[in-house]
């Protein structure tokens, strides 16, 4: 028994060493809990504040801005531009400029005097006039939980707009959902999952490309083919490009089947969005397959990214929701600017036009990336 113990002990002792050798495991068992603790405990919120909105004031009067202030003094929105027309409000809405617009219309200041809130006390509106609100929301109701923060302001009281305190609160604003108005999570869910899948499948392919040769004893190969490392970055990329798309069709063809999600906008547009992802993607695997020692290594830095870009980039939880510094890092990732190209392509048929940034962002990382793997490959080969 004593010598068995001394045998664990002995293989104890060498798991530990072989542990504190490898710096690259021993790290991601540290940075794996903190970052989730980070992530969880101060970046998710689900109490969502200053969601980004719009007004089109129509009665330009001292109630309507009054009404804006009122709104705002909730910290559940915040006024971020001012539209003339009720189009212009809805284009911005479409490219995500804003996630609401406030329409106040022009006869607010007799709306506000026939509400039953303010003249009929306790007794119930006398006819359905009586009881239309004084102004409406305009709501992208793509994301459930922007649409459900919105409404819960459609029985605001008004009590602040007027001298005397409400006896009952009745509907204030009128709700318009806008590409989603069943609210159905579904429809938000499985277009950001082809972000998250091909996130995690295309930067797994390639950040063991590398790894993968020299395990195989390829590598000495590969330095005598008369191949420069940007050439051979491209031929381990390409393969993946195809398999990218596939996925792409598989998610957006069953979630159509089984959950009838919407699939409109341009088919060309989603296409080009869907090819600067699938190589930034991979382009990124390739940069972490030049740091990698071995493949376990590349799978923890896959998870490394998987992580944020599941949590930061608008997938499960809003970015409106997060802290600046949040959002920072969210912009790096490219499974954000991707759930923003494909939700507004697919979900509000946007022109590509209003997300050109999202997509120079992501041939800009793909691009950089690629000369930063290439360069790495090289300096691994001296």
């Amino acid at each position: 028994m004593t010598a068995s113990l001394l045998r664990i002990l002995a293989i104890f002792k060498k798991e530990l060493l072989q542990l504190k050798r490898d710096k690259m495991t021993f790290g991601m068992v540290v940075m794996i809990p903190l970052i989730q603790l980070m992530l969880f405990g101060y970046a998710i919120n689900t109490n969502v504040k200053d969601i980004p909105v719009g007004v089109v004031d129509h009665s330009q009067s001292t109630l309507s801005r009054v009404l804006v202030q009122t709104v705002q003094a909730t910290n559940v929105v915040k006024f971020t531009q001012q539209f003339t027309t009720i189009d212009e409000a809805q284009q911005a809405i479409a490219s995500a400029k804003v996630r609401a617009v406030l329409f106040i219309p022009k006869d607010v200041d007799n709306r506000l005097v026939q509400h039953p809130s303010v003249g009929f006390g306790l007794a119930e509106p006398a006819s359905e006039t009586l009881t239309r609100p004084i102004a409406q929301w305009l709501v992208d109701g793509s994301d459930t939980v922007i649409a459900s923060t919105i409404k819960s302001l459609r029985m605001m009281p008004l009590s602040e707009l007027l001298d005397k305190p409400a006896n009952r609160t009745y509907p204030t604003f009128e709700v318009t959902l806008f590409y989603n108005p069943e609210q159905r999570t579904a429809v938000n869910i499985v277009p950001g999952l082809v972000a998250v899948i091909l996130t995690m499948t295309m930067i797994m392919f390639t950040s063991a490309a590398i790894v993968r040769e020299q395990e195989r004893g390829n590598m000495e190969l590969l330095i005598t083919l008369p191949l420069r490392s940007l050439e051979l970055m491209l031929g381990k990329v390409i393969p993946y490009v195809f398999i990218g798309f596939v996925q792409l069709f598989i998610i957006l063809a069953m979630g159509h089947l089984l959950f009838s999600i919407p699939l409109g906008g341009n088919l060309a547009a989603l296409a080009l969005a869907t090819l600067l992802f699938i190589c930034a993607s991979l382009v990124l695997g390739l940069v972490l397959s030049t740091i990698a020692k071995n493949q376990l290594q590349a799978m923890q830095m896959t998870v490394f990214i998987l992580l944020p870009s599941i949590l930061l980039s608008g997938f499960m939880f809003p970015y409106e929701g997060m802290p600046i510094a949040a959002q920072w890092i969210a912009e790096c990732l490219p499974a954000t600017h991707f759930m923003r190209l494909i939700r507004g392509i697919v979900l509000r048929d946007v022109e590509l036009s209003s997300m050109s940034l999202d997509l120079l962002w992501l041939l800009a990382f793909t691009l950089v990336g690629l000369l930063v793997a290439a360069v790495r490959f090289k300096k691994t080969l001296d």
